[in-house]
C-alpha cells in the first residue's frame, strides 16, 4: 500500500507541489510567527529584569499591599546578614539592596515629584544593562552625591548631566530632609511611565537622608530567568512567611503578563487561520485528485480490494504529502528564522514603552515540532472525508468514471 500511495503522489507532479507548497508556507508561517513572537516575550522579560526589578525580591511582610500607605514601617534590618546567606544559594550570581522613597526635586526654579531608588552603583550597573544611558554615565561608587534621572523628569526640569539639583523628602520620623546632588546621566528604560518619575541615587546617601540603615527589598541577579522559580521556592523554605515575602520578576511586572497574554491570544487566532489554510489546500488537491482517480479506484475495488484498504490508500498518500511537507517546512523555516535573524527586524516602541528595538526570529524546538505537526496533521484530516466519500461508493458509479 505504501508503494503504491507513493507512486500515486508522484504521478501528478503539478498538483503534489501545489499542494506541498501550501503545506510549505503554513508550517514556514507558524515557525516564523512562533519565533517572532517568543523573541517579543525573551526580550520583554530581560528587558524588565535587566531595568527594574531584578530576578525577585525580598520585601518585609506586608511591604507589597500596604508598603505604599506606610513604606517606613515595612524596613528590613541588618540586611548585611541576609545578603551573604543569600549569596550560598544556587544559581544566586549577586543580591542587592534598595531604598525605595518619594519626594520632590528642585532644579533652583522649580519642584517636581519623583519616584526614587537608593541602590548600590556597583552591583546595579552589572544587573541594569537593559537601561539606556541618553546622556552622561551611570552611577558609579565615587559618586556620594551623584544621581540620575529618568529621562521625563530631566526632560521636565530641563536637566543635562552636570547640573545640580535639591532633593527633599520626609525621614521615617516625618521631619524634611535635603540634600543637593549633581546629575551624573539620564537613562531610560522600556517604560515610559517610569522614565517620567525615577530618579536613582547611592544607597548610602539615600541612608543618610532618610536617617536609617534599613532597607525595603532585597534584588536578586540569577544566573539564568529560567531558575527563578526554583531560587523563590528555595526562599519561600528558608524564609519565614510572617516576616518577609518573595515576589518574582513576572509577579511584580503587570505589563509583562498582560502582553504576553494578549499575543498568546492573537498567535492563537493566527495558529488557527493557518491550520485552516493547510486544511483547505489539501482539502481542494485531494478531491480534485479523488474526482479524477473515481474510475481507478472503482477498478480496485472491482478486483477485490475492500472499501477500508481504499479509504486507507487515500489517507496513505496524504500522509506522505503531510510528512514531506512537514519536513520542508521545517528545514525551510529554520533557514528562514536565522537569516532573518541574522538581520534583525526594525520595531517600533511597544505599548507603554520609549524605544525601538530590533526583533529577530527565536528558534524555539517545541514551535518546530508544532508546525511539523500542524502540517502533517492538517494534511491526514483533509483527506478523511473524501477518502471515506469514495470508498463507501457503489463500485458500478466508481467504474463509470472510466468510460
Amino acid at each position: 500500500m505504501w508503494k503504491l500511495a507513493a507512486r500515486n503522489v508522484l504521478r501528478h507532479k503539478t498538483r503534489t507541489a501545489l499542494t506541498l507548497g501550501a503545506i510549505v508556507l503554513g508550517v514556514v508561517g507558524l515557525i516564523l510567527t512562533g519565533g517572532f513572537v517568543e523573541d517579543i516575550f525573551t526580550q520583554l522579560r530581560e528587558a524588565t529584569i535587566h531595568s527594574q526589578l531584578g530576578h525577585l525580591q525580598i520585601y518585609k511582610a506586608g511591604y507589597y499591599t500596604l508598603g505604599r500607605r506606610a513604606p517606613y514601617q515595612y524596613m528590613i534590618q541588618d540586611p548585611q546578614k541576609k545578603i551573604t546567606e543569600f549569596h550560598a544559594l544556587p544559581h544566586v550570581v549577586d543580591v542587592m539592596p534598595r531604598v525605595n522613597f518619594s519626594g520632590l526635586l528642585n532644579n533652583g526654579r522649580t519642584s517636581f515629584p519623583i519616584i526614587g531608588e537608593g541602590v548600590d552603583p556597583g552591583k546595579e550597573a552589572k544587573l541594569s544593562n537593559y537601561i539606556i544611558v541618553k546622556e552622561g554615565r551611570q552611577l558609579a561608587a565615587k559618586d556620594a552625591y551623584g544621581i540620575i534621572l529618568g529621562r521625563g523628569v530631566a526632560t521636565a526640569l530641563k536637566l543635562r548631566p552636570g547640573d545640580s539639583v535639591t532633593l527633599l523628602l520626609n525621614t521615617p520620623e516625618g521631619a524634611l530632609n535635603t540634600l543637593d546632588f549633581q546629575v551624573t546621566g539620564i537613562f531610560q528604560t522600556f517604560s515610559k511611565e517610569y522614565d517620567d518619575r525615577a530618579v536613582r541615587i547611592p544607597i548610602s546617601t539615600a541612608s543618610e537622608l532618610l536617617s536609617t540603615r534599613a532597607i525595603h527589598s532585597l534584588v536578586f541577579a540569577l544566573d539564568s530567568s529560567q531558575a527563578t522559580d526554583d531560587v523563590a521556592t528555595l526562599l519561600r523554605q528558608q524564609l519565614p512567611p510572617a516576616e518577609f515575602e518573595i515576589k518574582t520578576w513576572y509577579e511584580l511586572s503587570d505589563f509583562y503578563q498582560k502582553t504576553v497574554e494578549l499575543y498568546r491570544r492573537h498567535f492563537a487566532i493566527l495558529r488557527l487561520i493557518i491550520l485552516g489554510m493547510v486544511l483547505l489546500s489539501v482539502a481542494n488537491s485531494v478531491n480534485m485528485n479523488i474526482y479524477e482517480r473515481t474510475g481507478e479506484l472503482g477498478t480496485l475495488m472491482a478486483i477485490g480490494n475492500r472499501t477500508g484498504q481504499v479509504f486507507r490508500l487515500v489517507v496513505a498518500e496524504s500522509l506522505i504529502l503531510g510528512l514531506t511537507g512537514g519536513v520542508l517546512g521545517a528545514a525551510a523555516g529554520t533557514v528562514a528564522a536565522f537569516a532573518i535573524s541574522a538581520i534583525g527586524i526594525p520595531m517600533p516602541p511597544m505599548p507603554n514603552t520609549d524605544f525601538e528595538y530590533i526583533a529577530r526570529i527565536k528558534f524555539v524546538p517545541s514551535e518546530l515540532a508544532f508546525a511539523f505537526l500542524i502540517g502533517l496533521v492538517a494534511s491526514v484530516l483533509a483527506a478523511i472525508w473524501p477518502a471515506w466519500r469514495v470508498s463507501r461508493s457503489r463500485i458500478v458509479d466508481a467504474l463509470a468514471k472510466n468510460n
